[in-house]
């Protein structure tokens, strides 16, 4: 029998509908703030369960029976050329079209208040004033407000604040992409901060969503389990967790993937790691809503600066560092873990470079055919792939770099693209890469055999023994003896011809066996 409950990938879920994680498990600061009568936001990446835990909250709040509770978006409101009176008629609508789905009719603010006259901090004077019980608004999309009509509403709710909890919404929370700190983005992106007249000073709290824990995932697994007797064991669940972060559209995406699509709804079949791998490689192949939201965010230069030296292992020591850090990890797609920075889960760390070196891949003709590459007995000739791999950067980098977005990693990307064309014929290509570390590590795995490669920029005299010391501990972690060291020359053919920058050359260090690639 198919049940009635799915994994949602769309919108916000519904438990009678979908399964699900309480969003509101671990969130007592909430009500705390509720209770205190605060003001506050709530921010995460797309698609994390922001919009779920708005929903439950006003419903359960409405139901205990305390307060009145709406959620609504902004949205409407979310483009450059609306005046400000236009974008207060539309959020004013927005609320009162919303209150249908979570009060009764007798509690809802009066339609004939809602004129172009008529302010946002007047409309919600005049509910507040005319309710017994508090108001908790939630107010979704914040940040999809511009300019001054952003400025404008987070004053309108600063200055009816004093008149709270009978005069004005007692507790008001602001949710979107980005904490409050960064609005100044859509007010004045050349401005470190809105500074201490910010139109939303009155904050309590800013609480950012976090992704899920294994724990948190078996839990969500265990519902599929008990409706169709179908079982995600530890080993598959633990490497959905490797794969995923946690990130809760992705969780629920792998899972889809698995029971719906690959398993055609057959709750007999036992699943696999085989399908958590096949679910992935669909999952970054088709590229979802979420995955193509997250990757537009790519063409942002603050996005950009992070992403780029992540892959490059560059150490980043501009001024405005830590506020690009914090943005691209409030974005999801970054997260720090100890010492390092790097990409929030193994699907982003795949899918990312694969999209920026995308246009690459398709102009690699027959250099990339997996056949040219291959040996009598099936392995991988990788000495012959990486001499290939010389030939065709020394004929195409320079014309194809100049183009490229992504200039300062391009060298990397450009061989990853030509790996990814080979591997896709049998393989797989597992990338190390984090802010700091002064090269990028893959690891291929083909026909049963595992080669390692280490990608570094030439900078200076020193690079080639940083490299061999890099490459070599890296090996020792992993138990092997062998790998490849690729150093890529930054300076230009007019600076350093073709002719002395290509080389090959096989070294033995620290009881390794190196092959050191130059070009």
């Amino acid at each position: 029998m198919k049940s009635k409950r799915y994994f949602n990938t769309t919108g916000f879920c519904m438990p009678e509908r979908h399964y699900m994680v309480d969003p509101l498990r671990n969130q007592k600061i909430i009500f705390d703030l509720i209770e205190k009568t605060q003001y506050f936001t709530i921010h995460a990446p797309r698609q994390t369960g922001k919009t779920t835990l708005l929903h439950e909250l006003a419903h359960r709040l409405n139901k205990e029976g305390n307060y009145i509770s709406v959620v609504f978006s902004v949205e409407s409101a979310g483009y450059r050329s609306i005046t400000e009176e236009t974008a207060n008629l539309k959020i004013i609508n927005s609320l009162y079209e919303s209150c249908e789905l979570f009060i009764s009719k007798e509690l809802w603010p009066k339609k004939s208040l809602a004129d172009e006259k008529c302010s946002l901090q007047t409309y919600l004077n005049n509910w507040a004033g005319s309710q017994k019980k508090p108001i908790v608004l939630l107010l979704d999309e914040i940040d999809s407000l511009y300019d001054d009509v952003l400025v404008s509403v987070l004053r309108q709710l600063r200055n009816g604040f004093q008149g709270r909890p009978k005069h004005f919404p007692s507790t008001i929370a602001l949710v979107g992409l980005r904490d409050v700190r960064e609005y100044k983005t859509k007010v004045r992106p050349s401005e470190v901060s809105l500074g201490s007249g910010s139109p939303f000073n009155i904050k309590a709290e800013s609480i950012l969503l976090g992704t899920w824990t294994k724990e948190e995932i078996a839990e969500l697994y265990s519902q599929h389990t008990k409706d169709t007797g179908q079982i995600f064991s530890k080993k598959v669940i633990d490497r959905i967790y490797e794969l995923t972060g946690g990130q809760p559209w992705l969780v629920n995406a792998v899972a889809n993937e698995i029971v719906e699509k690959i398993l055609k709804s057959d709750y007999t079949k036992k699943i696999t790691l085989a399908h958590a791998e096949e679910a992935k490689e669909n999952l970054i192949a088709r590229r979802d809503t979420h995955l193509d939201s997250l990757l537009d965010k790519l063409k942002e230069p603050r996005v950009k600066n992070i992403v780029s030296a992540i892959i490059n292992g560059d150490s980043l020591v501009y001024d405005n560092f830590n506020d690009d850090l914090r943005y691209v990890i409030d974005l999801g797609i970054i997260r720090k873990e100890k010492y390092d920075i790097i990409f929030s889960n193994e699907i982003y760390r795949e899918i990312i470079p694969r999209v920026l070196n995308f246009s690459m891949q398709e102009n690699i003709r027959e250099e990339g055919m997996t056949s040219c590459y291959i040996k009598p007995d099936a392995k991988l000739d990788m000495d012959k792939l990486l001499k290939a791999f010389q030939k065709f950067y020394r004929r195409n980098s320079e014309h194809w770099l100049e183009r490229f977005d992504y200039k300062e990693a391009g060298h990397g990307l450009l061989l990853m693209a030509f790996l990814q064309r080979v591997i896709n014929g049998g393989g797989r290509i597992d990338r190390e890469m984090a802010v700091g570390r002064g090269r990028t590590d893959l690891t291929i795995e083909f026909a049963g055999e595992t080669f390692v490669l280490e990608l570094k920029l030439k900078r200076d005299s020193d690079s080639k023994e940083d490299g061999l010391d890099q490459i070599s501990r890296y090996l020792d972690t992993l138990g092997m003896t062998k790998g490849y060291l690729i150093l890529f020359e930054i300076k230009p053919s007019s600076i350093i011809p073709w002719e002395t920058r290509v080389k090959w050359e096989n070294v033995s260090y620290q009881n390794k066996k190196i092959t050191l690639v130059e070009m």
